[in-house]
């Protein structure tokens, strides 16, 4: 009987520890480089104050990475002979940006550090948190320890990434299949608060849709023709440089920019939480956080599970 305590004692010491070994937590490198986390802190606002935009393009870097497969890091690799880069992706062909922020805050982590111990995919979880900081938004604690994966899949990235011309019932959907729900998906949205869209990519909601505020589609239709322009750029709400709440503003006076915004206010299942972000800064705050932490968690790669790259751009 004692001995049968005994094992079972130790199987569960043994689960304790390797379910310790391959969760994320806020303190994977406070005894490895405790540097770490400052020296990307100090480069993110850098960024930030150099232009303001980045901060939306390095929060966009971590969720498109995290949609593909996991927060794995795999969107940063380049196109080898064998492998086409997610980068070449319909969502993020010649629109994601910020890899060269990316590049500089690895080096300067890998020196801090004196060796390379953070990931490139915990990079692009802090930095998307040290963005949302610096341009005015909440603060949340990013669970660290996620290895970098050695291959990248554009052609899943194509199907997964939910598209801008989505309606609800389909960005309901594309959330439950990266296990987020309603919630997820609205507060998540609500990074559009920072950034820039193209005019190739709403133009089709500035001269079709219905479901627009007339003066709304008139001033965006200035800068964005129907033929050509393409790569002019609008803002996502009136503030784009700041983390706010003028996002669910905007959405309630149908003045989304893109279809998939408009889609959370009109009359479906979502209208009563982008109301409640619209009026309460604090719902919106808490839930983006919570939210985050939670899609920083898709499929990380943990243990002795993938590698830490030394250059993002290509596998060791």
């Amino acid at each position: 009987m004692a001995s049968h305590t005994n094992f079972r004692l130790h199987a569960f010491v043994w689960l304790a520890l390797a379910t310790t070994a391959f969760s994320l937590s806020p303190k994977f490198y406070d005894k490895v480089c405790p540097q770490a986390l400052p020296a990307i802190k100090k480069i993110v606002q850098a960024a930030v104050h150099r232009e303001r935009r980045m901060g939306a393009s390095l929060l966009r870097l971590h969720f498109h990475d995290c949609f593909v497969n996991g927060c794995d890091g795999s969107l940063l690799l380049d196109s080898t002979s064998t492998m086409d880069s997610e980068k070449n992706a319909r969502g993020n062909f010649n629109s994601v940006r910020g890899f060269e922020v990316v590049d500089q805050i690895k080096a300067e982590v890998d020196r801090v550090c004196g060796r390379p111990v953070v990931s490139c995919a915990d990079i692009l979880a802090v930095a998307a948190r040290d963005s949302v900081v610096a341009l005015g938004g909440p603060s949340w604690k990013v669970r660290l320890g996620r290895r970098d994966s050695t291959t990248a899949s554009r052609t899943l990235a194509d199907t997964v990434l939910p598209s801008a011309s989505m309606d609800l019932p389909a960005l309901i959907n594309n959330f439950k299949n990266q296990g987020l729900n309603q919630r997820d998906l609205v507060a998540l949205s609500g990074g559009h608060t920072i950034g820039l869209s193209q005019c190739s990519i709403f133009r089709n909601r500035i001269y079709n849709a219905t479901n627009i505020d007339p003066a709304f589609a008139k001033e965006r239709r200035e800068t964005c023709p129907r033929i050509g322009g393409n790569t002019n750029l609008a803002s996502l709400d009136p503030t784009p440089a700041r983390f706010d709440t003028a996002y669910f503003k905007n959405l309630v006076k149908k003045r989304g920019l893109l279809t998939s915004d408009q889609a959370l206010f009109n009359g479906g299942s979502t209208d009563k939480l982008v109301k409640t972000y619209s009026l309460n800064p604090d719902a919106f705050w808490d839930d983006f956080a919570k939210s985050m932490i939670k899609m920083g968690n898709i499929k990380p790669l943990t243990g002795k599970q993938g590698q830490i790259r030394v250059n993002c751009r290509k596998v060791n």
